[in-house]
């Protein structure tokens, strides 16, 4: 049944070693992110296949799929307190930065009678999750180093989500010496030091030697650093491929007749008049998947656009002949991919 991702578990487990003997060579251990494929079970084995021990996901339900998976579980998005109970029973590790949640998770680790992990987030210019005062940082660390059913087990940071800040050695220095100063009042030495946007500066040198831990879903699955959205060395880039039938082809004019009102974000589309042209729709949309970041195989094929439910294709200049009921193959990037296994109308294959 169509549509339809497919998964060259082959290719996957290449990139995780790959980018697993880059990481090792510059002492960084990885903590594997597994939210793009919503915590399959079967796409975090080759994880741990390709050498890594720690998989980690935003969302508690991914890490309860993964529950029997051997590997330290993180929770990688600041834990609502709402869900402290789960946070506790399928994650040992949690990234934080409010000492309420810290305390509902020492209330809740201390009835379930376990020792749940605390790494504290530092907010270095990206003004998403972490402390800016960084001497309350240091406060919440001397509050968890008292308590009985948490471990400070260190420090983090993330660049390159929201703001699009970049890594860079001064920023993760900064981190190193907050580092310091945990081990100083008695928690851990972790320093996670981002994700795929820091491979770039590791692989030029320019992570400090303190930062010995890496978050990264992209590099793996797709073998690209984000900083500069480059392709590495010995990494497939193609993975994941999405098969979408076509359910129309006709020709069509290139642009549109009639008065053009905005779209669904409040824009007025422009079209440039290019004749009549051979157009194809395949049985996908937006809500299956993300335009932006996928291409077709088929390099005479043009992504026009798409609705929530059809995927406007340009055919024209293809050396292919295309019917109703042939097959389309696009290449996946990160968040065409995400979308795509969050569907429950994508069917999903892996050999």
């Amino acid at each position: 049944m169509y549509p339809k991702v497919s998964v060259d578990t082959k290719k996957l487990l290449e990139n995780v070693k790959t980018v697993y003997e880059l990481c090792d060579r510059h002492h960084i251990q990885i903590t594997a992110v597994t939210k793009m494929f919503g915590g399959d079970p079967r796409l975090a084995q080759v994880f741990l296949d390709g050498g890594v021990r720690i998989l980690g996901d935003s969302r508690i339900q991914n890490l309860e799929r993964m529950e029997n998976l051997k590997a330290e579980k993180w929770l990688l998005r600041i834990p609502m307190p709402s869900e402290a109970v789960n946070v506790v029973r399928y994650a040992d590790v949690s990234l934080n930065s409010e000492l309420e949640t810290v305390r509902v998770l020492q209330a809740e680790a201390k009835k379930q009678h376990k020792v749940h992990k605390i790494i504290l987030m530092a907010d270095l210019g990206d003004i998403r999750e972490g402390y800016v005062d960084y001497h309350q940082l240091l406060r919440t660390a001397a509050e968890i180093v008292k308590m009985d059913s948490l471990l400070l087990y260190g420090v983090g940071t993330n660049l390159t989500c929201f703001s699009f800040v970049h890594p860079d050695t001064e920023k993760l220095k900064h981190l190193e010496l907050l580092s310091k100063a945990v081990i100083a009042a008695g928690g851990g030495d972790v320093v996670s030091g981002g994700n795929s946007a820091t491979i770039d500066l590791m692989l030029h040198d320019g992570i400090p030697q303190g930062v010995n831990n890496l978050r990264l879903g992209e590099a793996l699955l797709f073998g690209k650093e984000r900083a500069h959205y480059r392709y590495l060395n010995q990494t497939c880039s193609d993975a994941f491929i999405l098969q979408a039938e076509i359910v129309e082809i006709k020709d069509k004019p290139s642009r549109p007749w009639g008065e053009i009102g905005v779209n669904s974000y409040g824009k007025k589309p422009v079209f440039v008049d290019r004749g009549e042209r051979t157009r194809a729709i395949c049985a996908i949309g937006r809500q299956d998947v993300d335009t932006g970041t996928m291409e077709p195989l088929d390099p005479g094929i043009i992504l026009l656009g798409a609705s929530s439910d059809h995927l406007i294709l340009d055919v024209s200049d293809s050396l292919n002949t295309y019917r109703v009921g042939d097959i389309v193959r696009f290449k996946l990037g990160y968040f065409a991919a995400m979308r795509a296994f969050t569907s429950q109308y994508v069917q999903k294959e892996y050999h």
